[in-house]
């Protein structure tokens, strides 16, 4: 099946050969945002057995979870080696999806279940549950609280406490409602979202809504290799400390720290 693409919602000139199109965009819709071509500083080993589903850094590692029924875990991972250091099962019956950190603890999404999972952030040992409507896709921390998405164009603000809803904020690019919005990661006060099925990484201003910048990922997509269409990109960690962004996907091999160019 031919998937919709957001290439022609973007201002800038090359090829795109081979890449499904979406309908054209009218002469006076919103500005389209510009491509960025990041810049691989480094790579590292990562567990093609993962199937991402959401990822941060905190403080000494790399804290990933991973989805599917009967498979899915929050994880305390190496990033030199890639090698798992702690693990914490979801129940069986449960998959697995984004994660966000908060004040020492680690809070994970679940996809239909309506359940949040907390996590002591170093021992990954249950301190319990919280509960939120809707499906759980990407979750991440800024400064007042979660932000979690659900497949929508609609991002919600969450109390980090409680999961009582803060506030909701409506997506868009060039105009348009913006869905598939999945693993999320916030970067100097700007939201970045995987799309998925969708080599791409958008940037979000948080007041509007609008996707101001689109991170294409295409040439690393094609490093990795993988086949599989469900292998899609989903995975932004951002180490604040030391300004280092990662990316990966569900079952890379590779872990990749880059650059964004300003």
């Amino acid at each position: 099946m031919m998937r919709w693409s957001i290439i022609p919602l973007l201002a800038f000139a090359g090829p795109v050969a081979a890449v499904p199109q979406a309908a054209p965009v009218a002469e006076d819709a919103a500005p389209r945002p510009p491509l960025i071509v990041p810049i691989v500083v480094a790579r590292y080993p990562h567990d093609t057995n993962a199937f991402t589903e959401g990822l941060l850094w905190d403080r000494d590692a790399l804290v990933e979870s991973v989805g599917l029924e009967g498979r899915s875990d929050v994880r305390r991972v190496d990033l030199t080696t890639g090698k798992v250091q702690r693990r914490a099962a979801i129940p069986a019956a449960q998959f697995g999806e984004g994660v966000a950190a908060w004040r020492g603890e680690l809070v994970s999404l679940t996809w239909h279940d309506g359940i949040a999972h907390r996590w002591d952030a170093r021992t990954l040992k249950s301190r319990g549950t919280l509960r939120y409507s809707g499906e759980g896709w990407g979750l991440a921390s800024d400064t007042a609280g979660f932000v979690r998405s659900d497949g929508s164009a609609t991002l919600t603000f969450h109390d980090p406490a409680t999961m009582a809803v803060r506030r909701t904020l409506r997506v868009t690019i060039a105009g348009r409602p913006l869905t598939q919005l999945n693993e999320l990661e916030v970067v100097d006060g700007t939201i970045l979202a995987n799309v998925w099925h969708q080599p791409f990484i958008v940037r979000i201003d948080p007041a509007s809504g609008r996707v101001t910048g689109v991170v294409d990922l295409r040439a690393i997509l094609a490093e990795t290799g993988v086949t599989d269409s469900e292998s899609v990109a989903n995975g932004i960690a951002w180490d604040a400390a030391r300004r280092r962004l990662f990316v990966t996907g569900k079952r890379w091999p590779t872990l990749f720290e880059v650059r964004l160019p300003s």
